[in-house]
Parts: structure tokens; C-alpha cells; sequence
């Protein structure tokens, strides 16, 4: 069975060509253990966000070894898939901790801006998933290859938005809250939606194949990376339209 592509790098077809050794991935599964790994963020976000709110100086301190530790974690659940059971909820529960943070910034220069935010994503993953059930988007090549090219593009400004930040040079617009700095975050926002389509088809796809039982787990975080991405990209908008 041919596997077709995803812009997402944590799912991609050479992730999931794996021999089988035992049981193998079923949807409901990956449904599952994505369930779980959602709840940790909650949990994790919640004790963050209350640690910050007693204590406004403890930001920076959940802040940036969150994402730090977050990050590595997800490189190592990238490459040490066979893990992804014991690494997707750590990583899953150190983006809780920053997500809990950053929330907590936005909140309070914007008060309400995050259950906004919350009530927008799950409402978009509940579109999107009516949206591939009931074939009103169809994930065909066309689709596929222009949301791939956009989020590739996308990927693309971030990085050079940051190395030229580290030399002190600001991009223009990127930043923005005017129209054109909306625009960008909007389009960010939609690209970063569409991409859930992918996803469901990818792990819907691959289900297929008779991949081992861990690769839900895998599947799961890599779910989890798409969401996240969603939210901050929520947060980033609905700042910007209240700026």
C-alpha cells in the first residue's frame, strides 16, 4: 500500500515503515492514546498556569526549560519512535508546563484571550475531523502538495526570522498587529488547520499497514505537534486582532 504524504515531519511514511513484531497500530488506538496525551497537557497547563498566577516571577522559570525540555524531547521521540510510549506523554506533559507559561503571558496583557484560544482550536479539530469523515476536504495530491509547500514555506520564515533576530535585525510585518501582520497570522492559522486533515488521513492510512502497537503512541504525539502548533498560532492571531 502506497503511503501518501504529510507536512507534518513527525509523521512521515519513513516513520512508519517499521516491521510489525506482535500487535499491531489500530485508529482506535492512536484515538486513544492521543485522549491521553491531551489530558496530560491540561493537567501539566493547569498546575503551570496556577504556579504562574500565584507567582508572576516563576514565568521565565516554567517558561524556557519547558520548551527546552520539550523539545528535545520531541527530537527523541523522533528518533527513538520504539520509545514514543515512555517519551509522547514526558514530551506531552513538559508542553503542558510551557503552554501553561505562555497562556499565562498572554492572559495577562489580554484577559480571556486564552479560553478564546482553547474554545477556537478544539473547535477547529472538530471541524477538520467532520470535514475528512464526511469528504467535504478530500486530502488528494493537489491538496496534499499545496499544504506541504505552504507549511514548508512557513517553516522556512521562522527560521530565518530567528537567526535574523539573533542579530538584532527585525522582520517586518512578521510581527505586526496590523493588517498585513493579521493576514500572515490568519494564513498561518488556516495552513496549520489543513494540516490536521493530512494527519487524520496519514494515521488513518498507516493503521492499514499492520505497523507495531507503539506506533500509536507515535502517532498520537505527532497529533500533538500539529495542535500545539494550532494553538500558539491562535494565541498569536486573536493578540494581534486585540492589540
Amino acid at each position: 500500500m502506497r503511503i501518501t504524504g504529510t507536512s507534518n515531519p513527525v509523521l512521515s511514511q519513513k516513520s512508519f515503515a517499521v516491521p510489525t513484531d506482535g500487535q499491531v497500530m489500530t485508529i482506535q488506538g492512536a484515538v486513544n492514546k492521543s485522549l491521553i496525551l491531551f489530558l496530560i497537557i491540561l493537567a501539566t497547563g493547569s498546575i503551570s498556569w496556577r504556579l504562574a498566577s500565584t507567582n508572576i516571577e516563576m514565568l521565565s522559570g516554567l517558561l524556557w526549560p519547558s520548551a527546552i525540555i520539550g523539545f528535545i524531547l520531541a527530537m527523541a521521540t523522533i528518533f527513538a519512535k520504539k520509545y514514543s510510549m515512555f517519551l509522547a506523554p514526558l514530551y506531552a506533559a513538559a508542553q503542558g508546563f510551557f503552554l501553561g507559561a505562555i497562556s499565562m503571558v498572554y492572559n495577562t496583557v489580554f484577559t480571556g484571550i486564552v479560553i478564546q484560544a482553547v474554545l477556537l482550536t478544539v473547535g477547529i479539530l472538530g471541524i477538520m475531523l467532520f470535514a475528512y469523515k464526511t469528504g467535504i476536504i478530500v486530502p488528494n495530491q493537489k491538496f496534499r502538495s499545496g499544504v506541504i509547500m505552504a507549511t514548508a514555506g512557513i517553516a522556512l520564515v521562522y527560521l530565518v526570522t530567528f537567526i535574523l533576530n539573533l542579530f538584532g535585525v527585525s522582520v517586518p510585518f512578521i510581527h505586526d498587529s496590523g493588517p498585513i501582520g493579521i493576514g500572515i497570522s490568519l494564513f498561518i492559522v488556516v495552513i496549520a488547520s489543513l494540516n490536521l486533515i493530512l494527519d487524520f488521513s496519514f494515521i488513518e492510512e498507516v493503521a492499514q499497514m499492520g505497523v507495531p502497537k507503539y506506533m500509536e503512541w507515535y502517532a498520537a504525539f505527532g497529533l500533538m505537534v500539529t495542535l500545539i502548533w494550532l494553538y500558539l498560532e491562535i494565541l498569536r492571531l486573536l493578540s494581534r486582532l486585540r492589540d
